[in-house]
């Protein structure tokens, strides 16, 4: 009998949807267990990252590292799976696309750290202390993780041969790689695999008519009519830009796409697809109206771009600013 493929999987900087994920293939976990030896699993069972530096370069076969990079130790592990993996997948959004974590980068690391340490209500530190990656004790010198200025994507990172979207990825759609890499069907490498090439507006089974907004609204300012389109209703929904896969199960329960899939194909910013076409719906010639209605889109950003800003379009350039801003800094002083 041949030697059973090694899995691994690993997360970073995520919530643990990704790995609760896999946990909901329920019974099929059983097969998976079977199909696979899984080397190493930190959530599920007792592993550490020596274990993983004592593997050969290339012993694992698979590994499915969910999670964006935000520390040192994130890079660390990703870089050290890179090494040991033939096959890695960035697998969930946060890997894929810097996920909510990413939603940082519209703040300075400095302007995180004084928020939660010195200006939350909850907080109180007259002495204005900051966490240090090195500090000493009694008992010796205590290491924490660097805290970066952005946080990355894992293809920002290391090489990846593959993606799998989703906040958590479908189950089915999880079953469905697993399917692929037993069978050895695999795509080309830099493909996004457990996904559609349609959109989730395509998975949709509300009525679209193409009608124009008058106002936008958020979910709980309305009831919904259950046969039509929500964003025709003027609910933002990101179905019009995101990949399918995920059975459209929030629209399913009369919930706007969040656009955890990440863009369509085809499309090469996924916030800036979605933008236009809220503003292509805006039923007005009027300025002083559009603005007004415009005004219903709360937090464009933090909406547009949710799951996918460190890969975006946005981000890149408002990386590019920053550093000609720190550069500018650097040659006055």
């Amino acid at each position: 009998m041949s030697e059973k493929p090694k899995l691994a999987l690993y997360w970073a900087a995520s919530c643990g949807g990704c790995e609760i994920a896999v946990l909901d293939l329920s019974e099929k976990i059983l097969d998976v267990a079977n199909a696979f030896d899984i080397v190493f699993w930190p959530v599920a069972m007792d592993f550490k990252t020596k274990d993983v530096e004592a593997m050969e370069d290339k012993s694992i076969d698979v590994c499915l590292f969910n999670g964006a990079i935000r520390t040192s130790d994130n890079e660390y592990m990703a870089k050290l799976l890179r090494q040991k993996s033939k096959v890695l997948v960035a697998f969930g959004s946060c890997s894929y696309g810097g996920g909510i974590p990413a939603l940082a980068n519209l703040k300075t690391l400095r302007g995180i750290m004084e928020r939660v340490y010195l200006e939350s209500p909850s907080t109180v530190n007259p002495e204005k202390i900051f966490p240090k990656t090195h500090y000493q004790v009694p008992e010796g010198e205590i290491e924490l993780p660097e805290l970066y200025e952005d946080v990355r994507t894992l293809p920002q990172t290391v090489d990846v041969e593959y993606f799998v979207p989703g906040c958590a990825p479908n189950p089915d759609r999880i079953w469905d790689v697993v399917q692929a890499v037993v069978s050895g069907a695999l795509p080309p490498a830099g493909s996004v695999v457990g996904a559609f090439e349609k959109t989730v507006c395509d998975e949709c089974h509300f009525n679209k008519e193409e009608k124009k907004v008058k106002k936008f609204v958020r979910p709980h300012q309305v009831i919904p009519d259950t046969n039509r389109c929500l964003l025709e209703q003027g609910i933002l929904c990101l179905g019009v830009a995101t990949r399918g896969g995920c059975g459209a199960k929030c629209t399913n329960v009369n919930m706007p796409c969040r656009g955890c899939y990440g863009p369509a194909e085809g499309v090469a910013d996924q916030g800036a697809k979605f933008l236009s076409a809220v503003a292509s719906m805006v039923d007005s010639q009027d300025e002083a109206e559009i603005k007004e209605i415009l005004k219903g889109v709360v937090d464009p950003v933090g909406t547009a771009y949710r799951f996918h800003l460190a890969a975006s379009l946005l981000h890149k350039a408002r990386s590019q600013e920053i550093a000609g801003e720190k550069a500018l800094a650097a040659a006055k002083h």
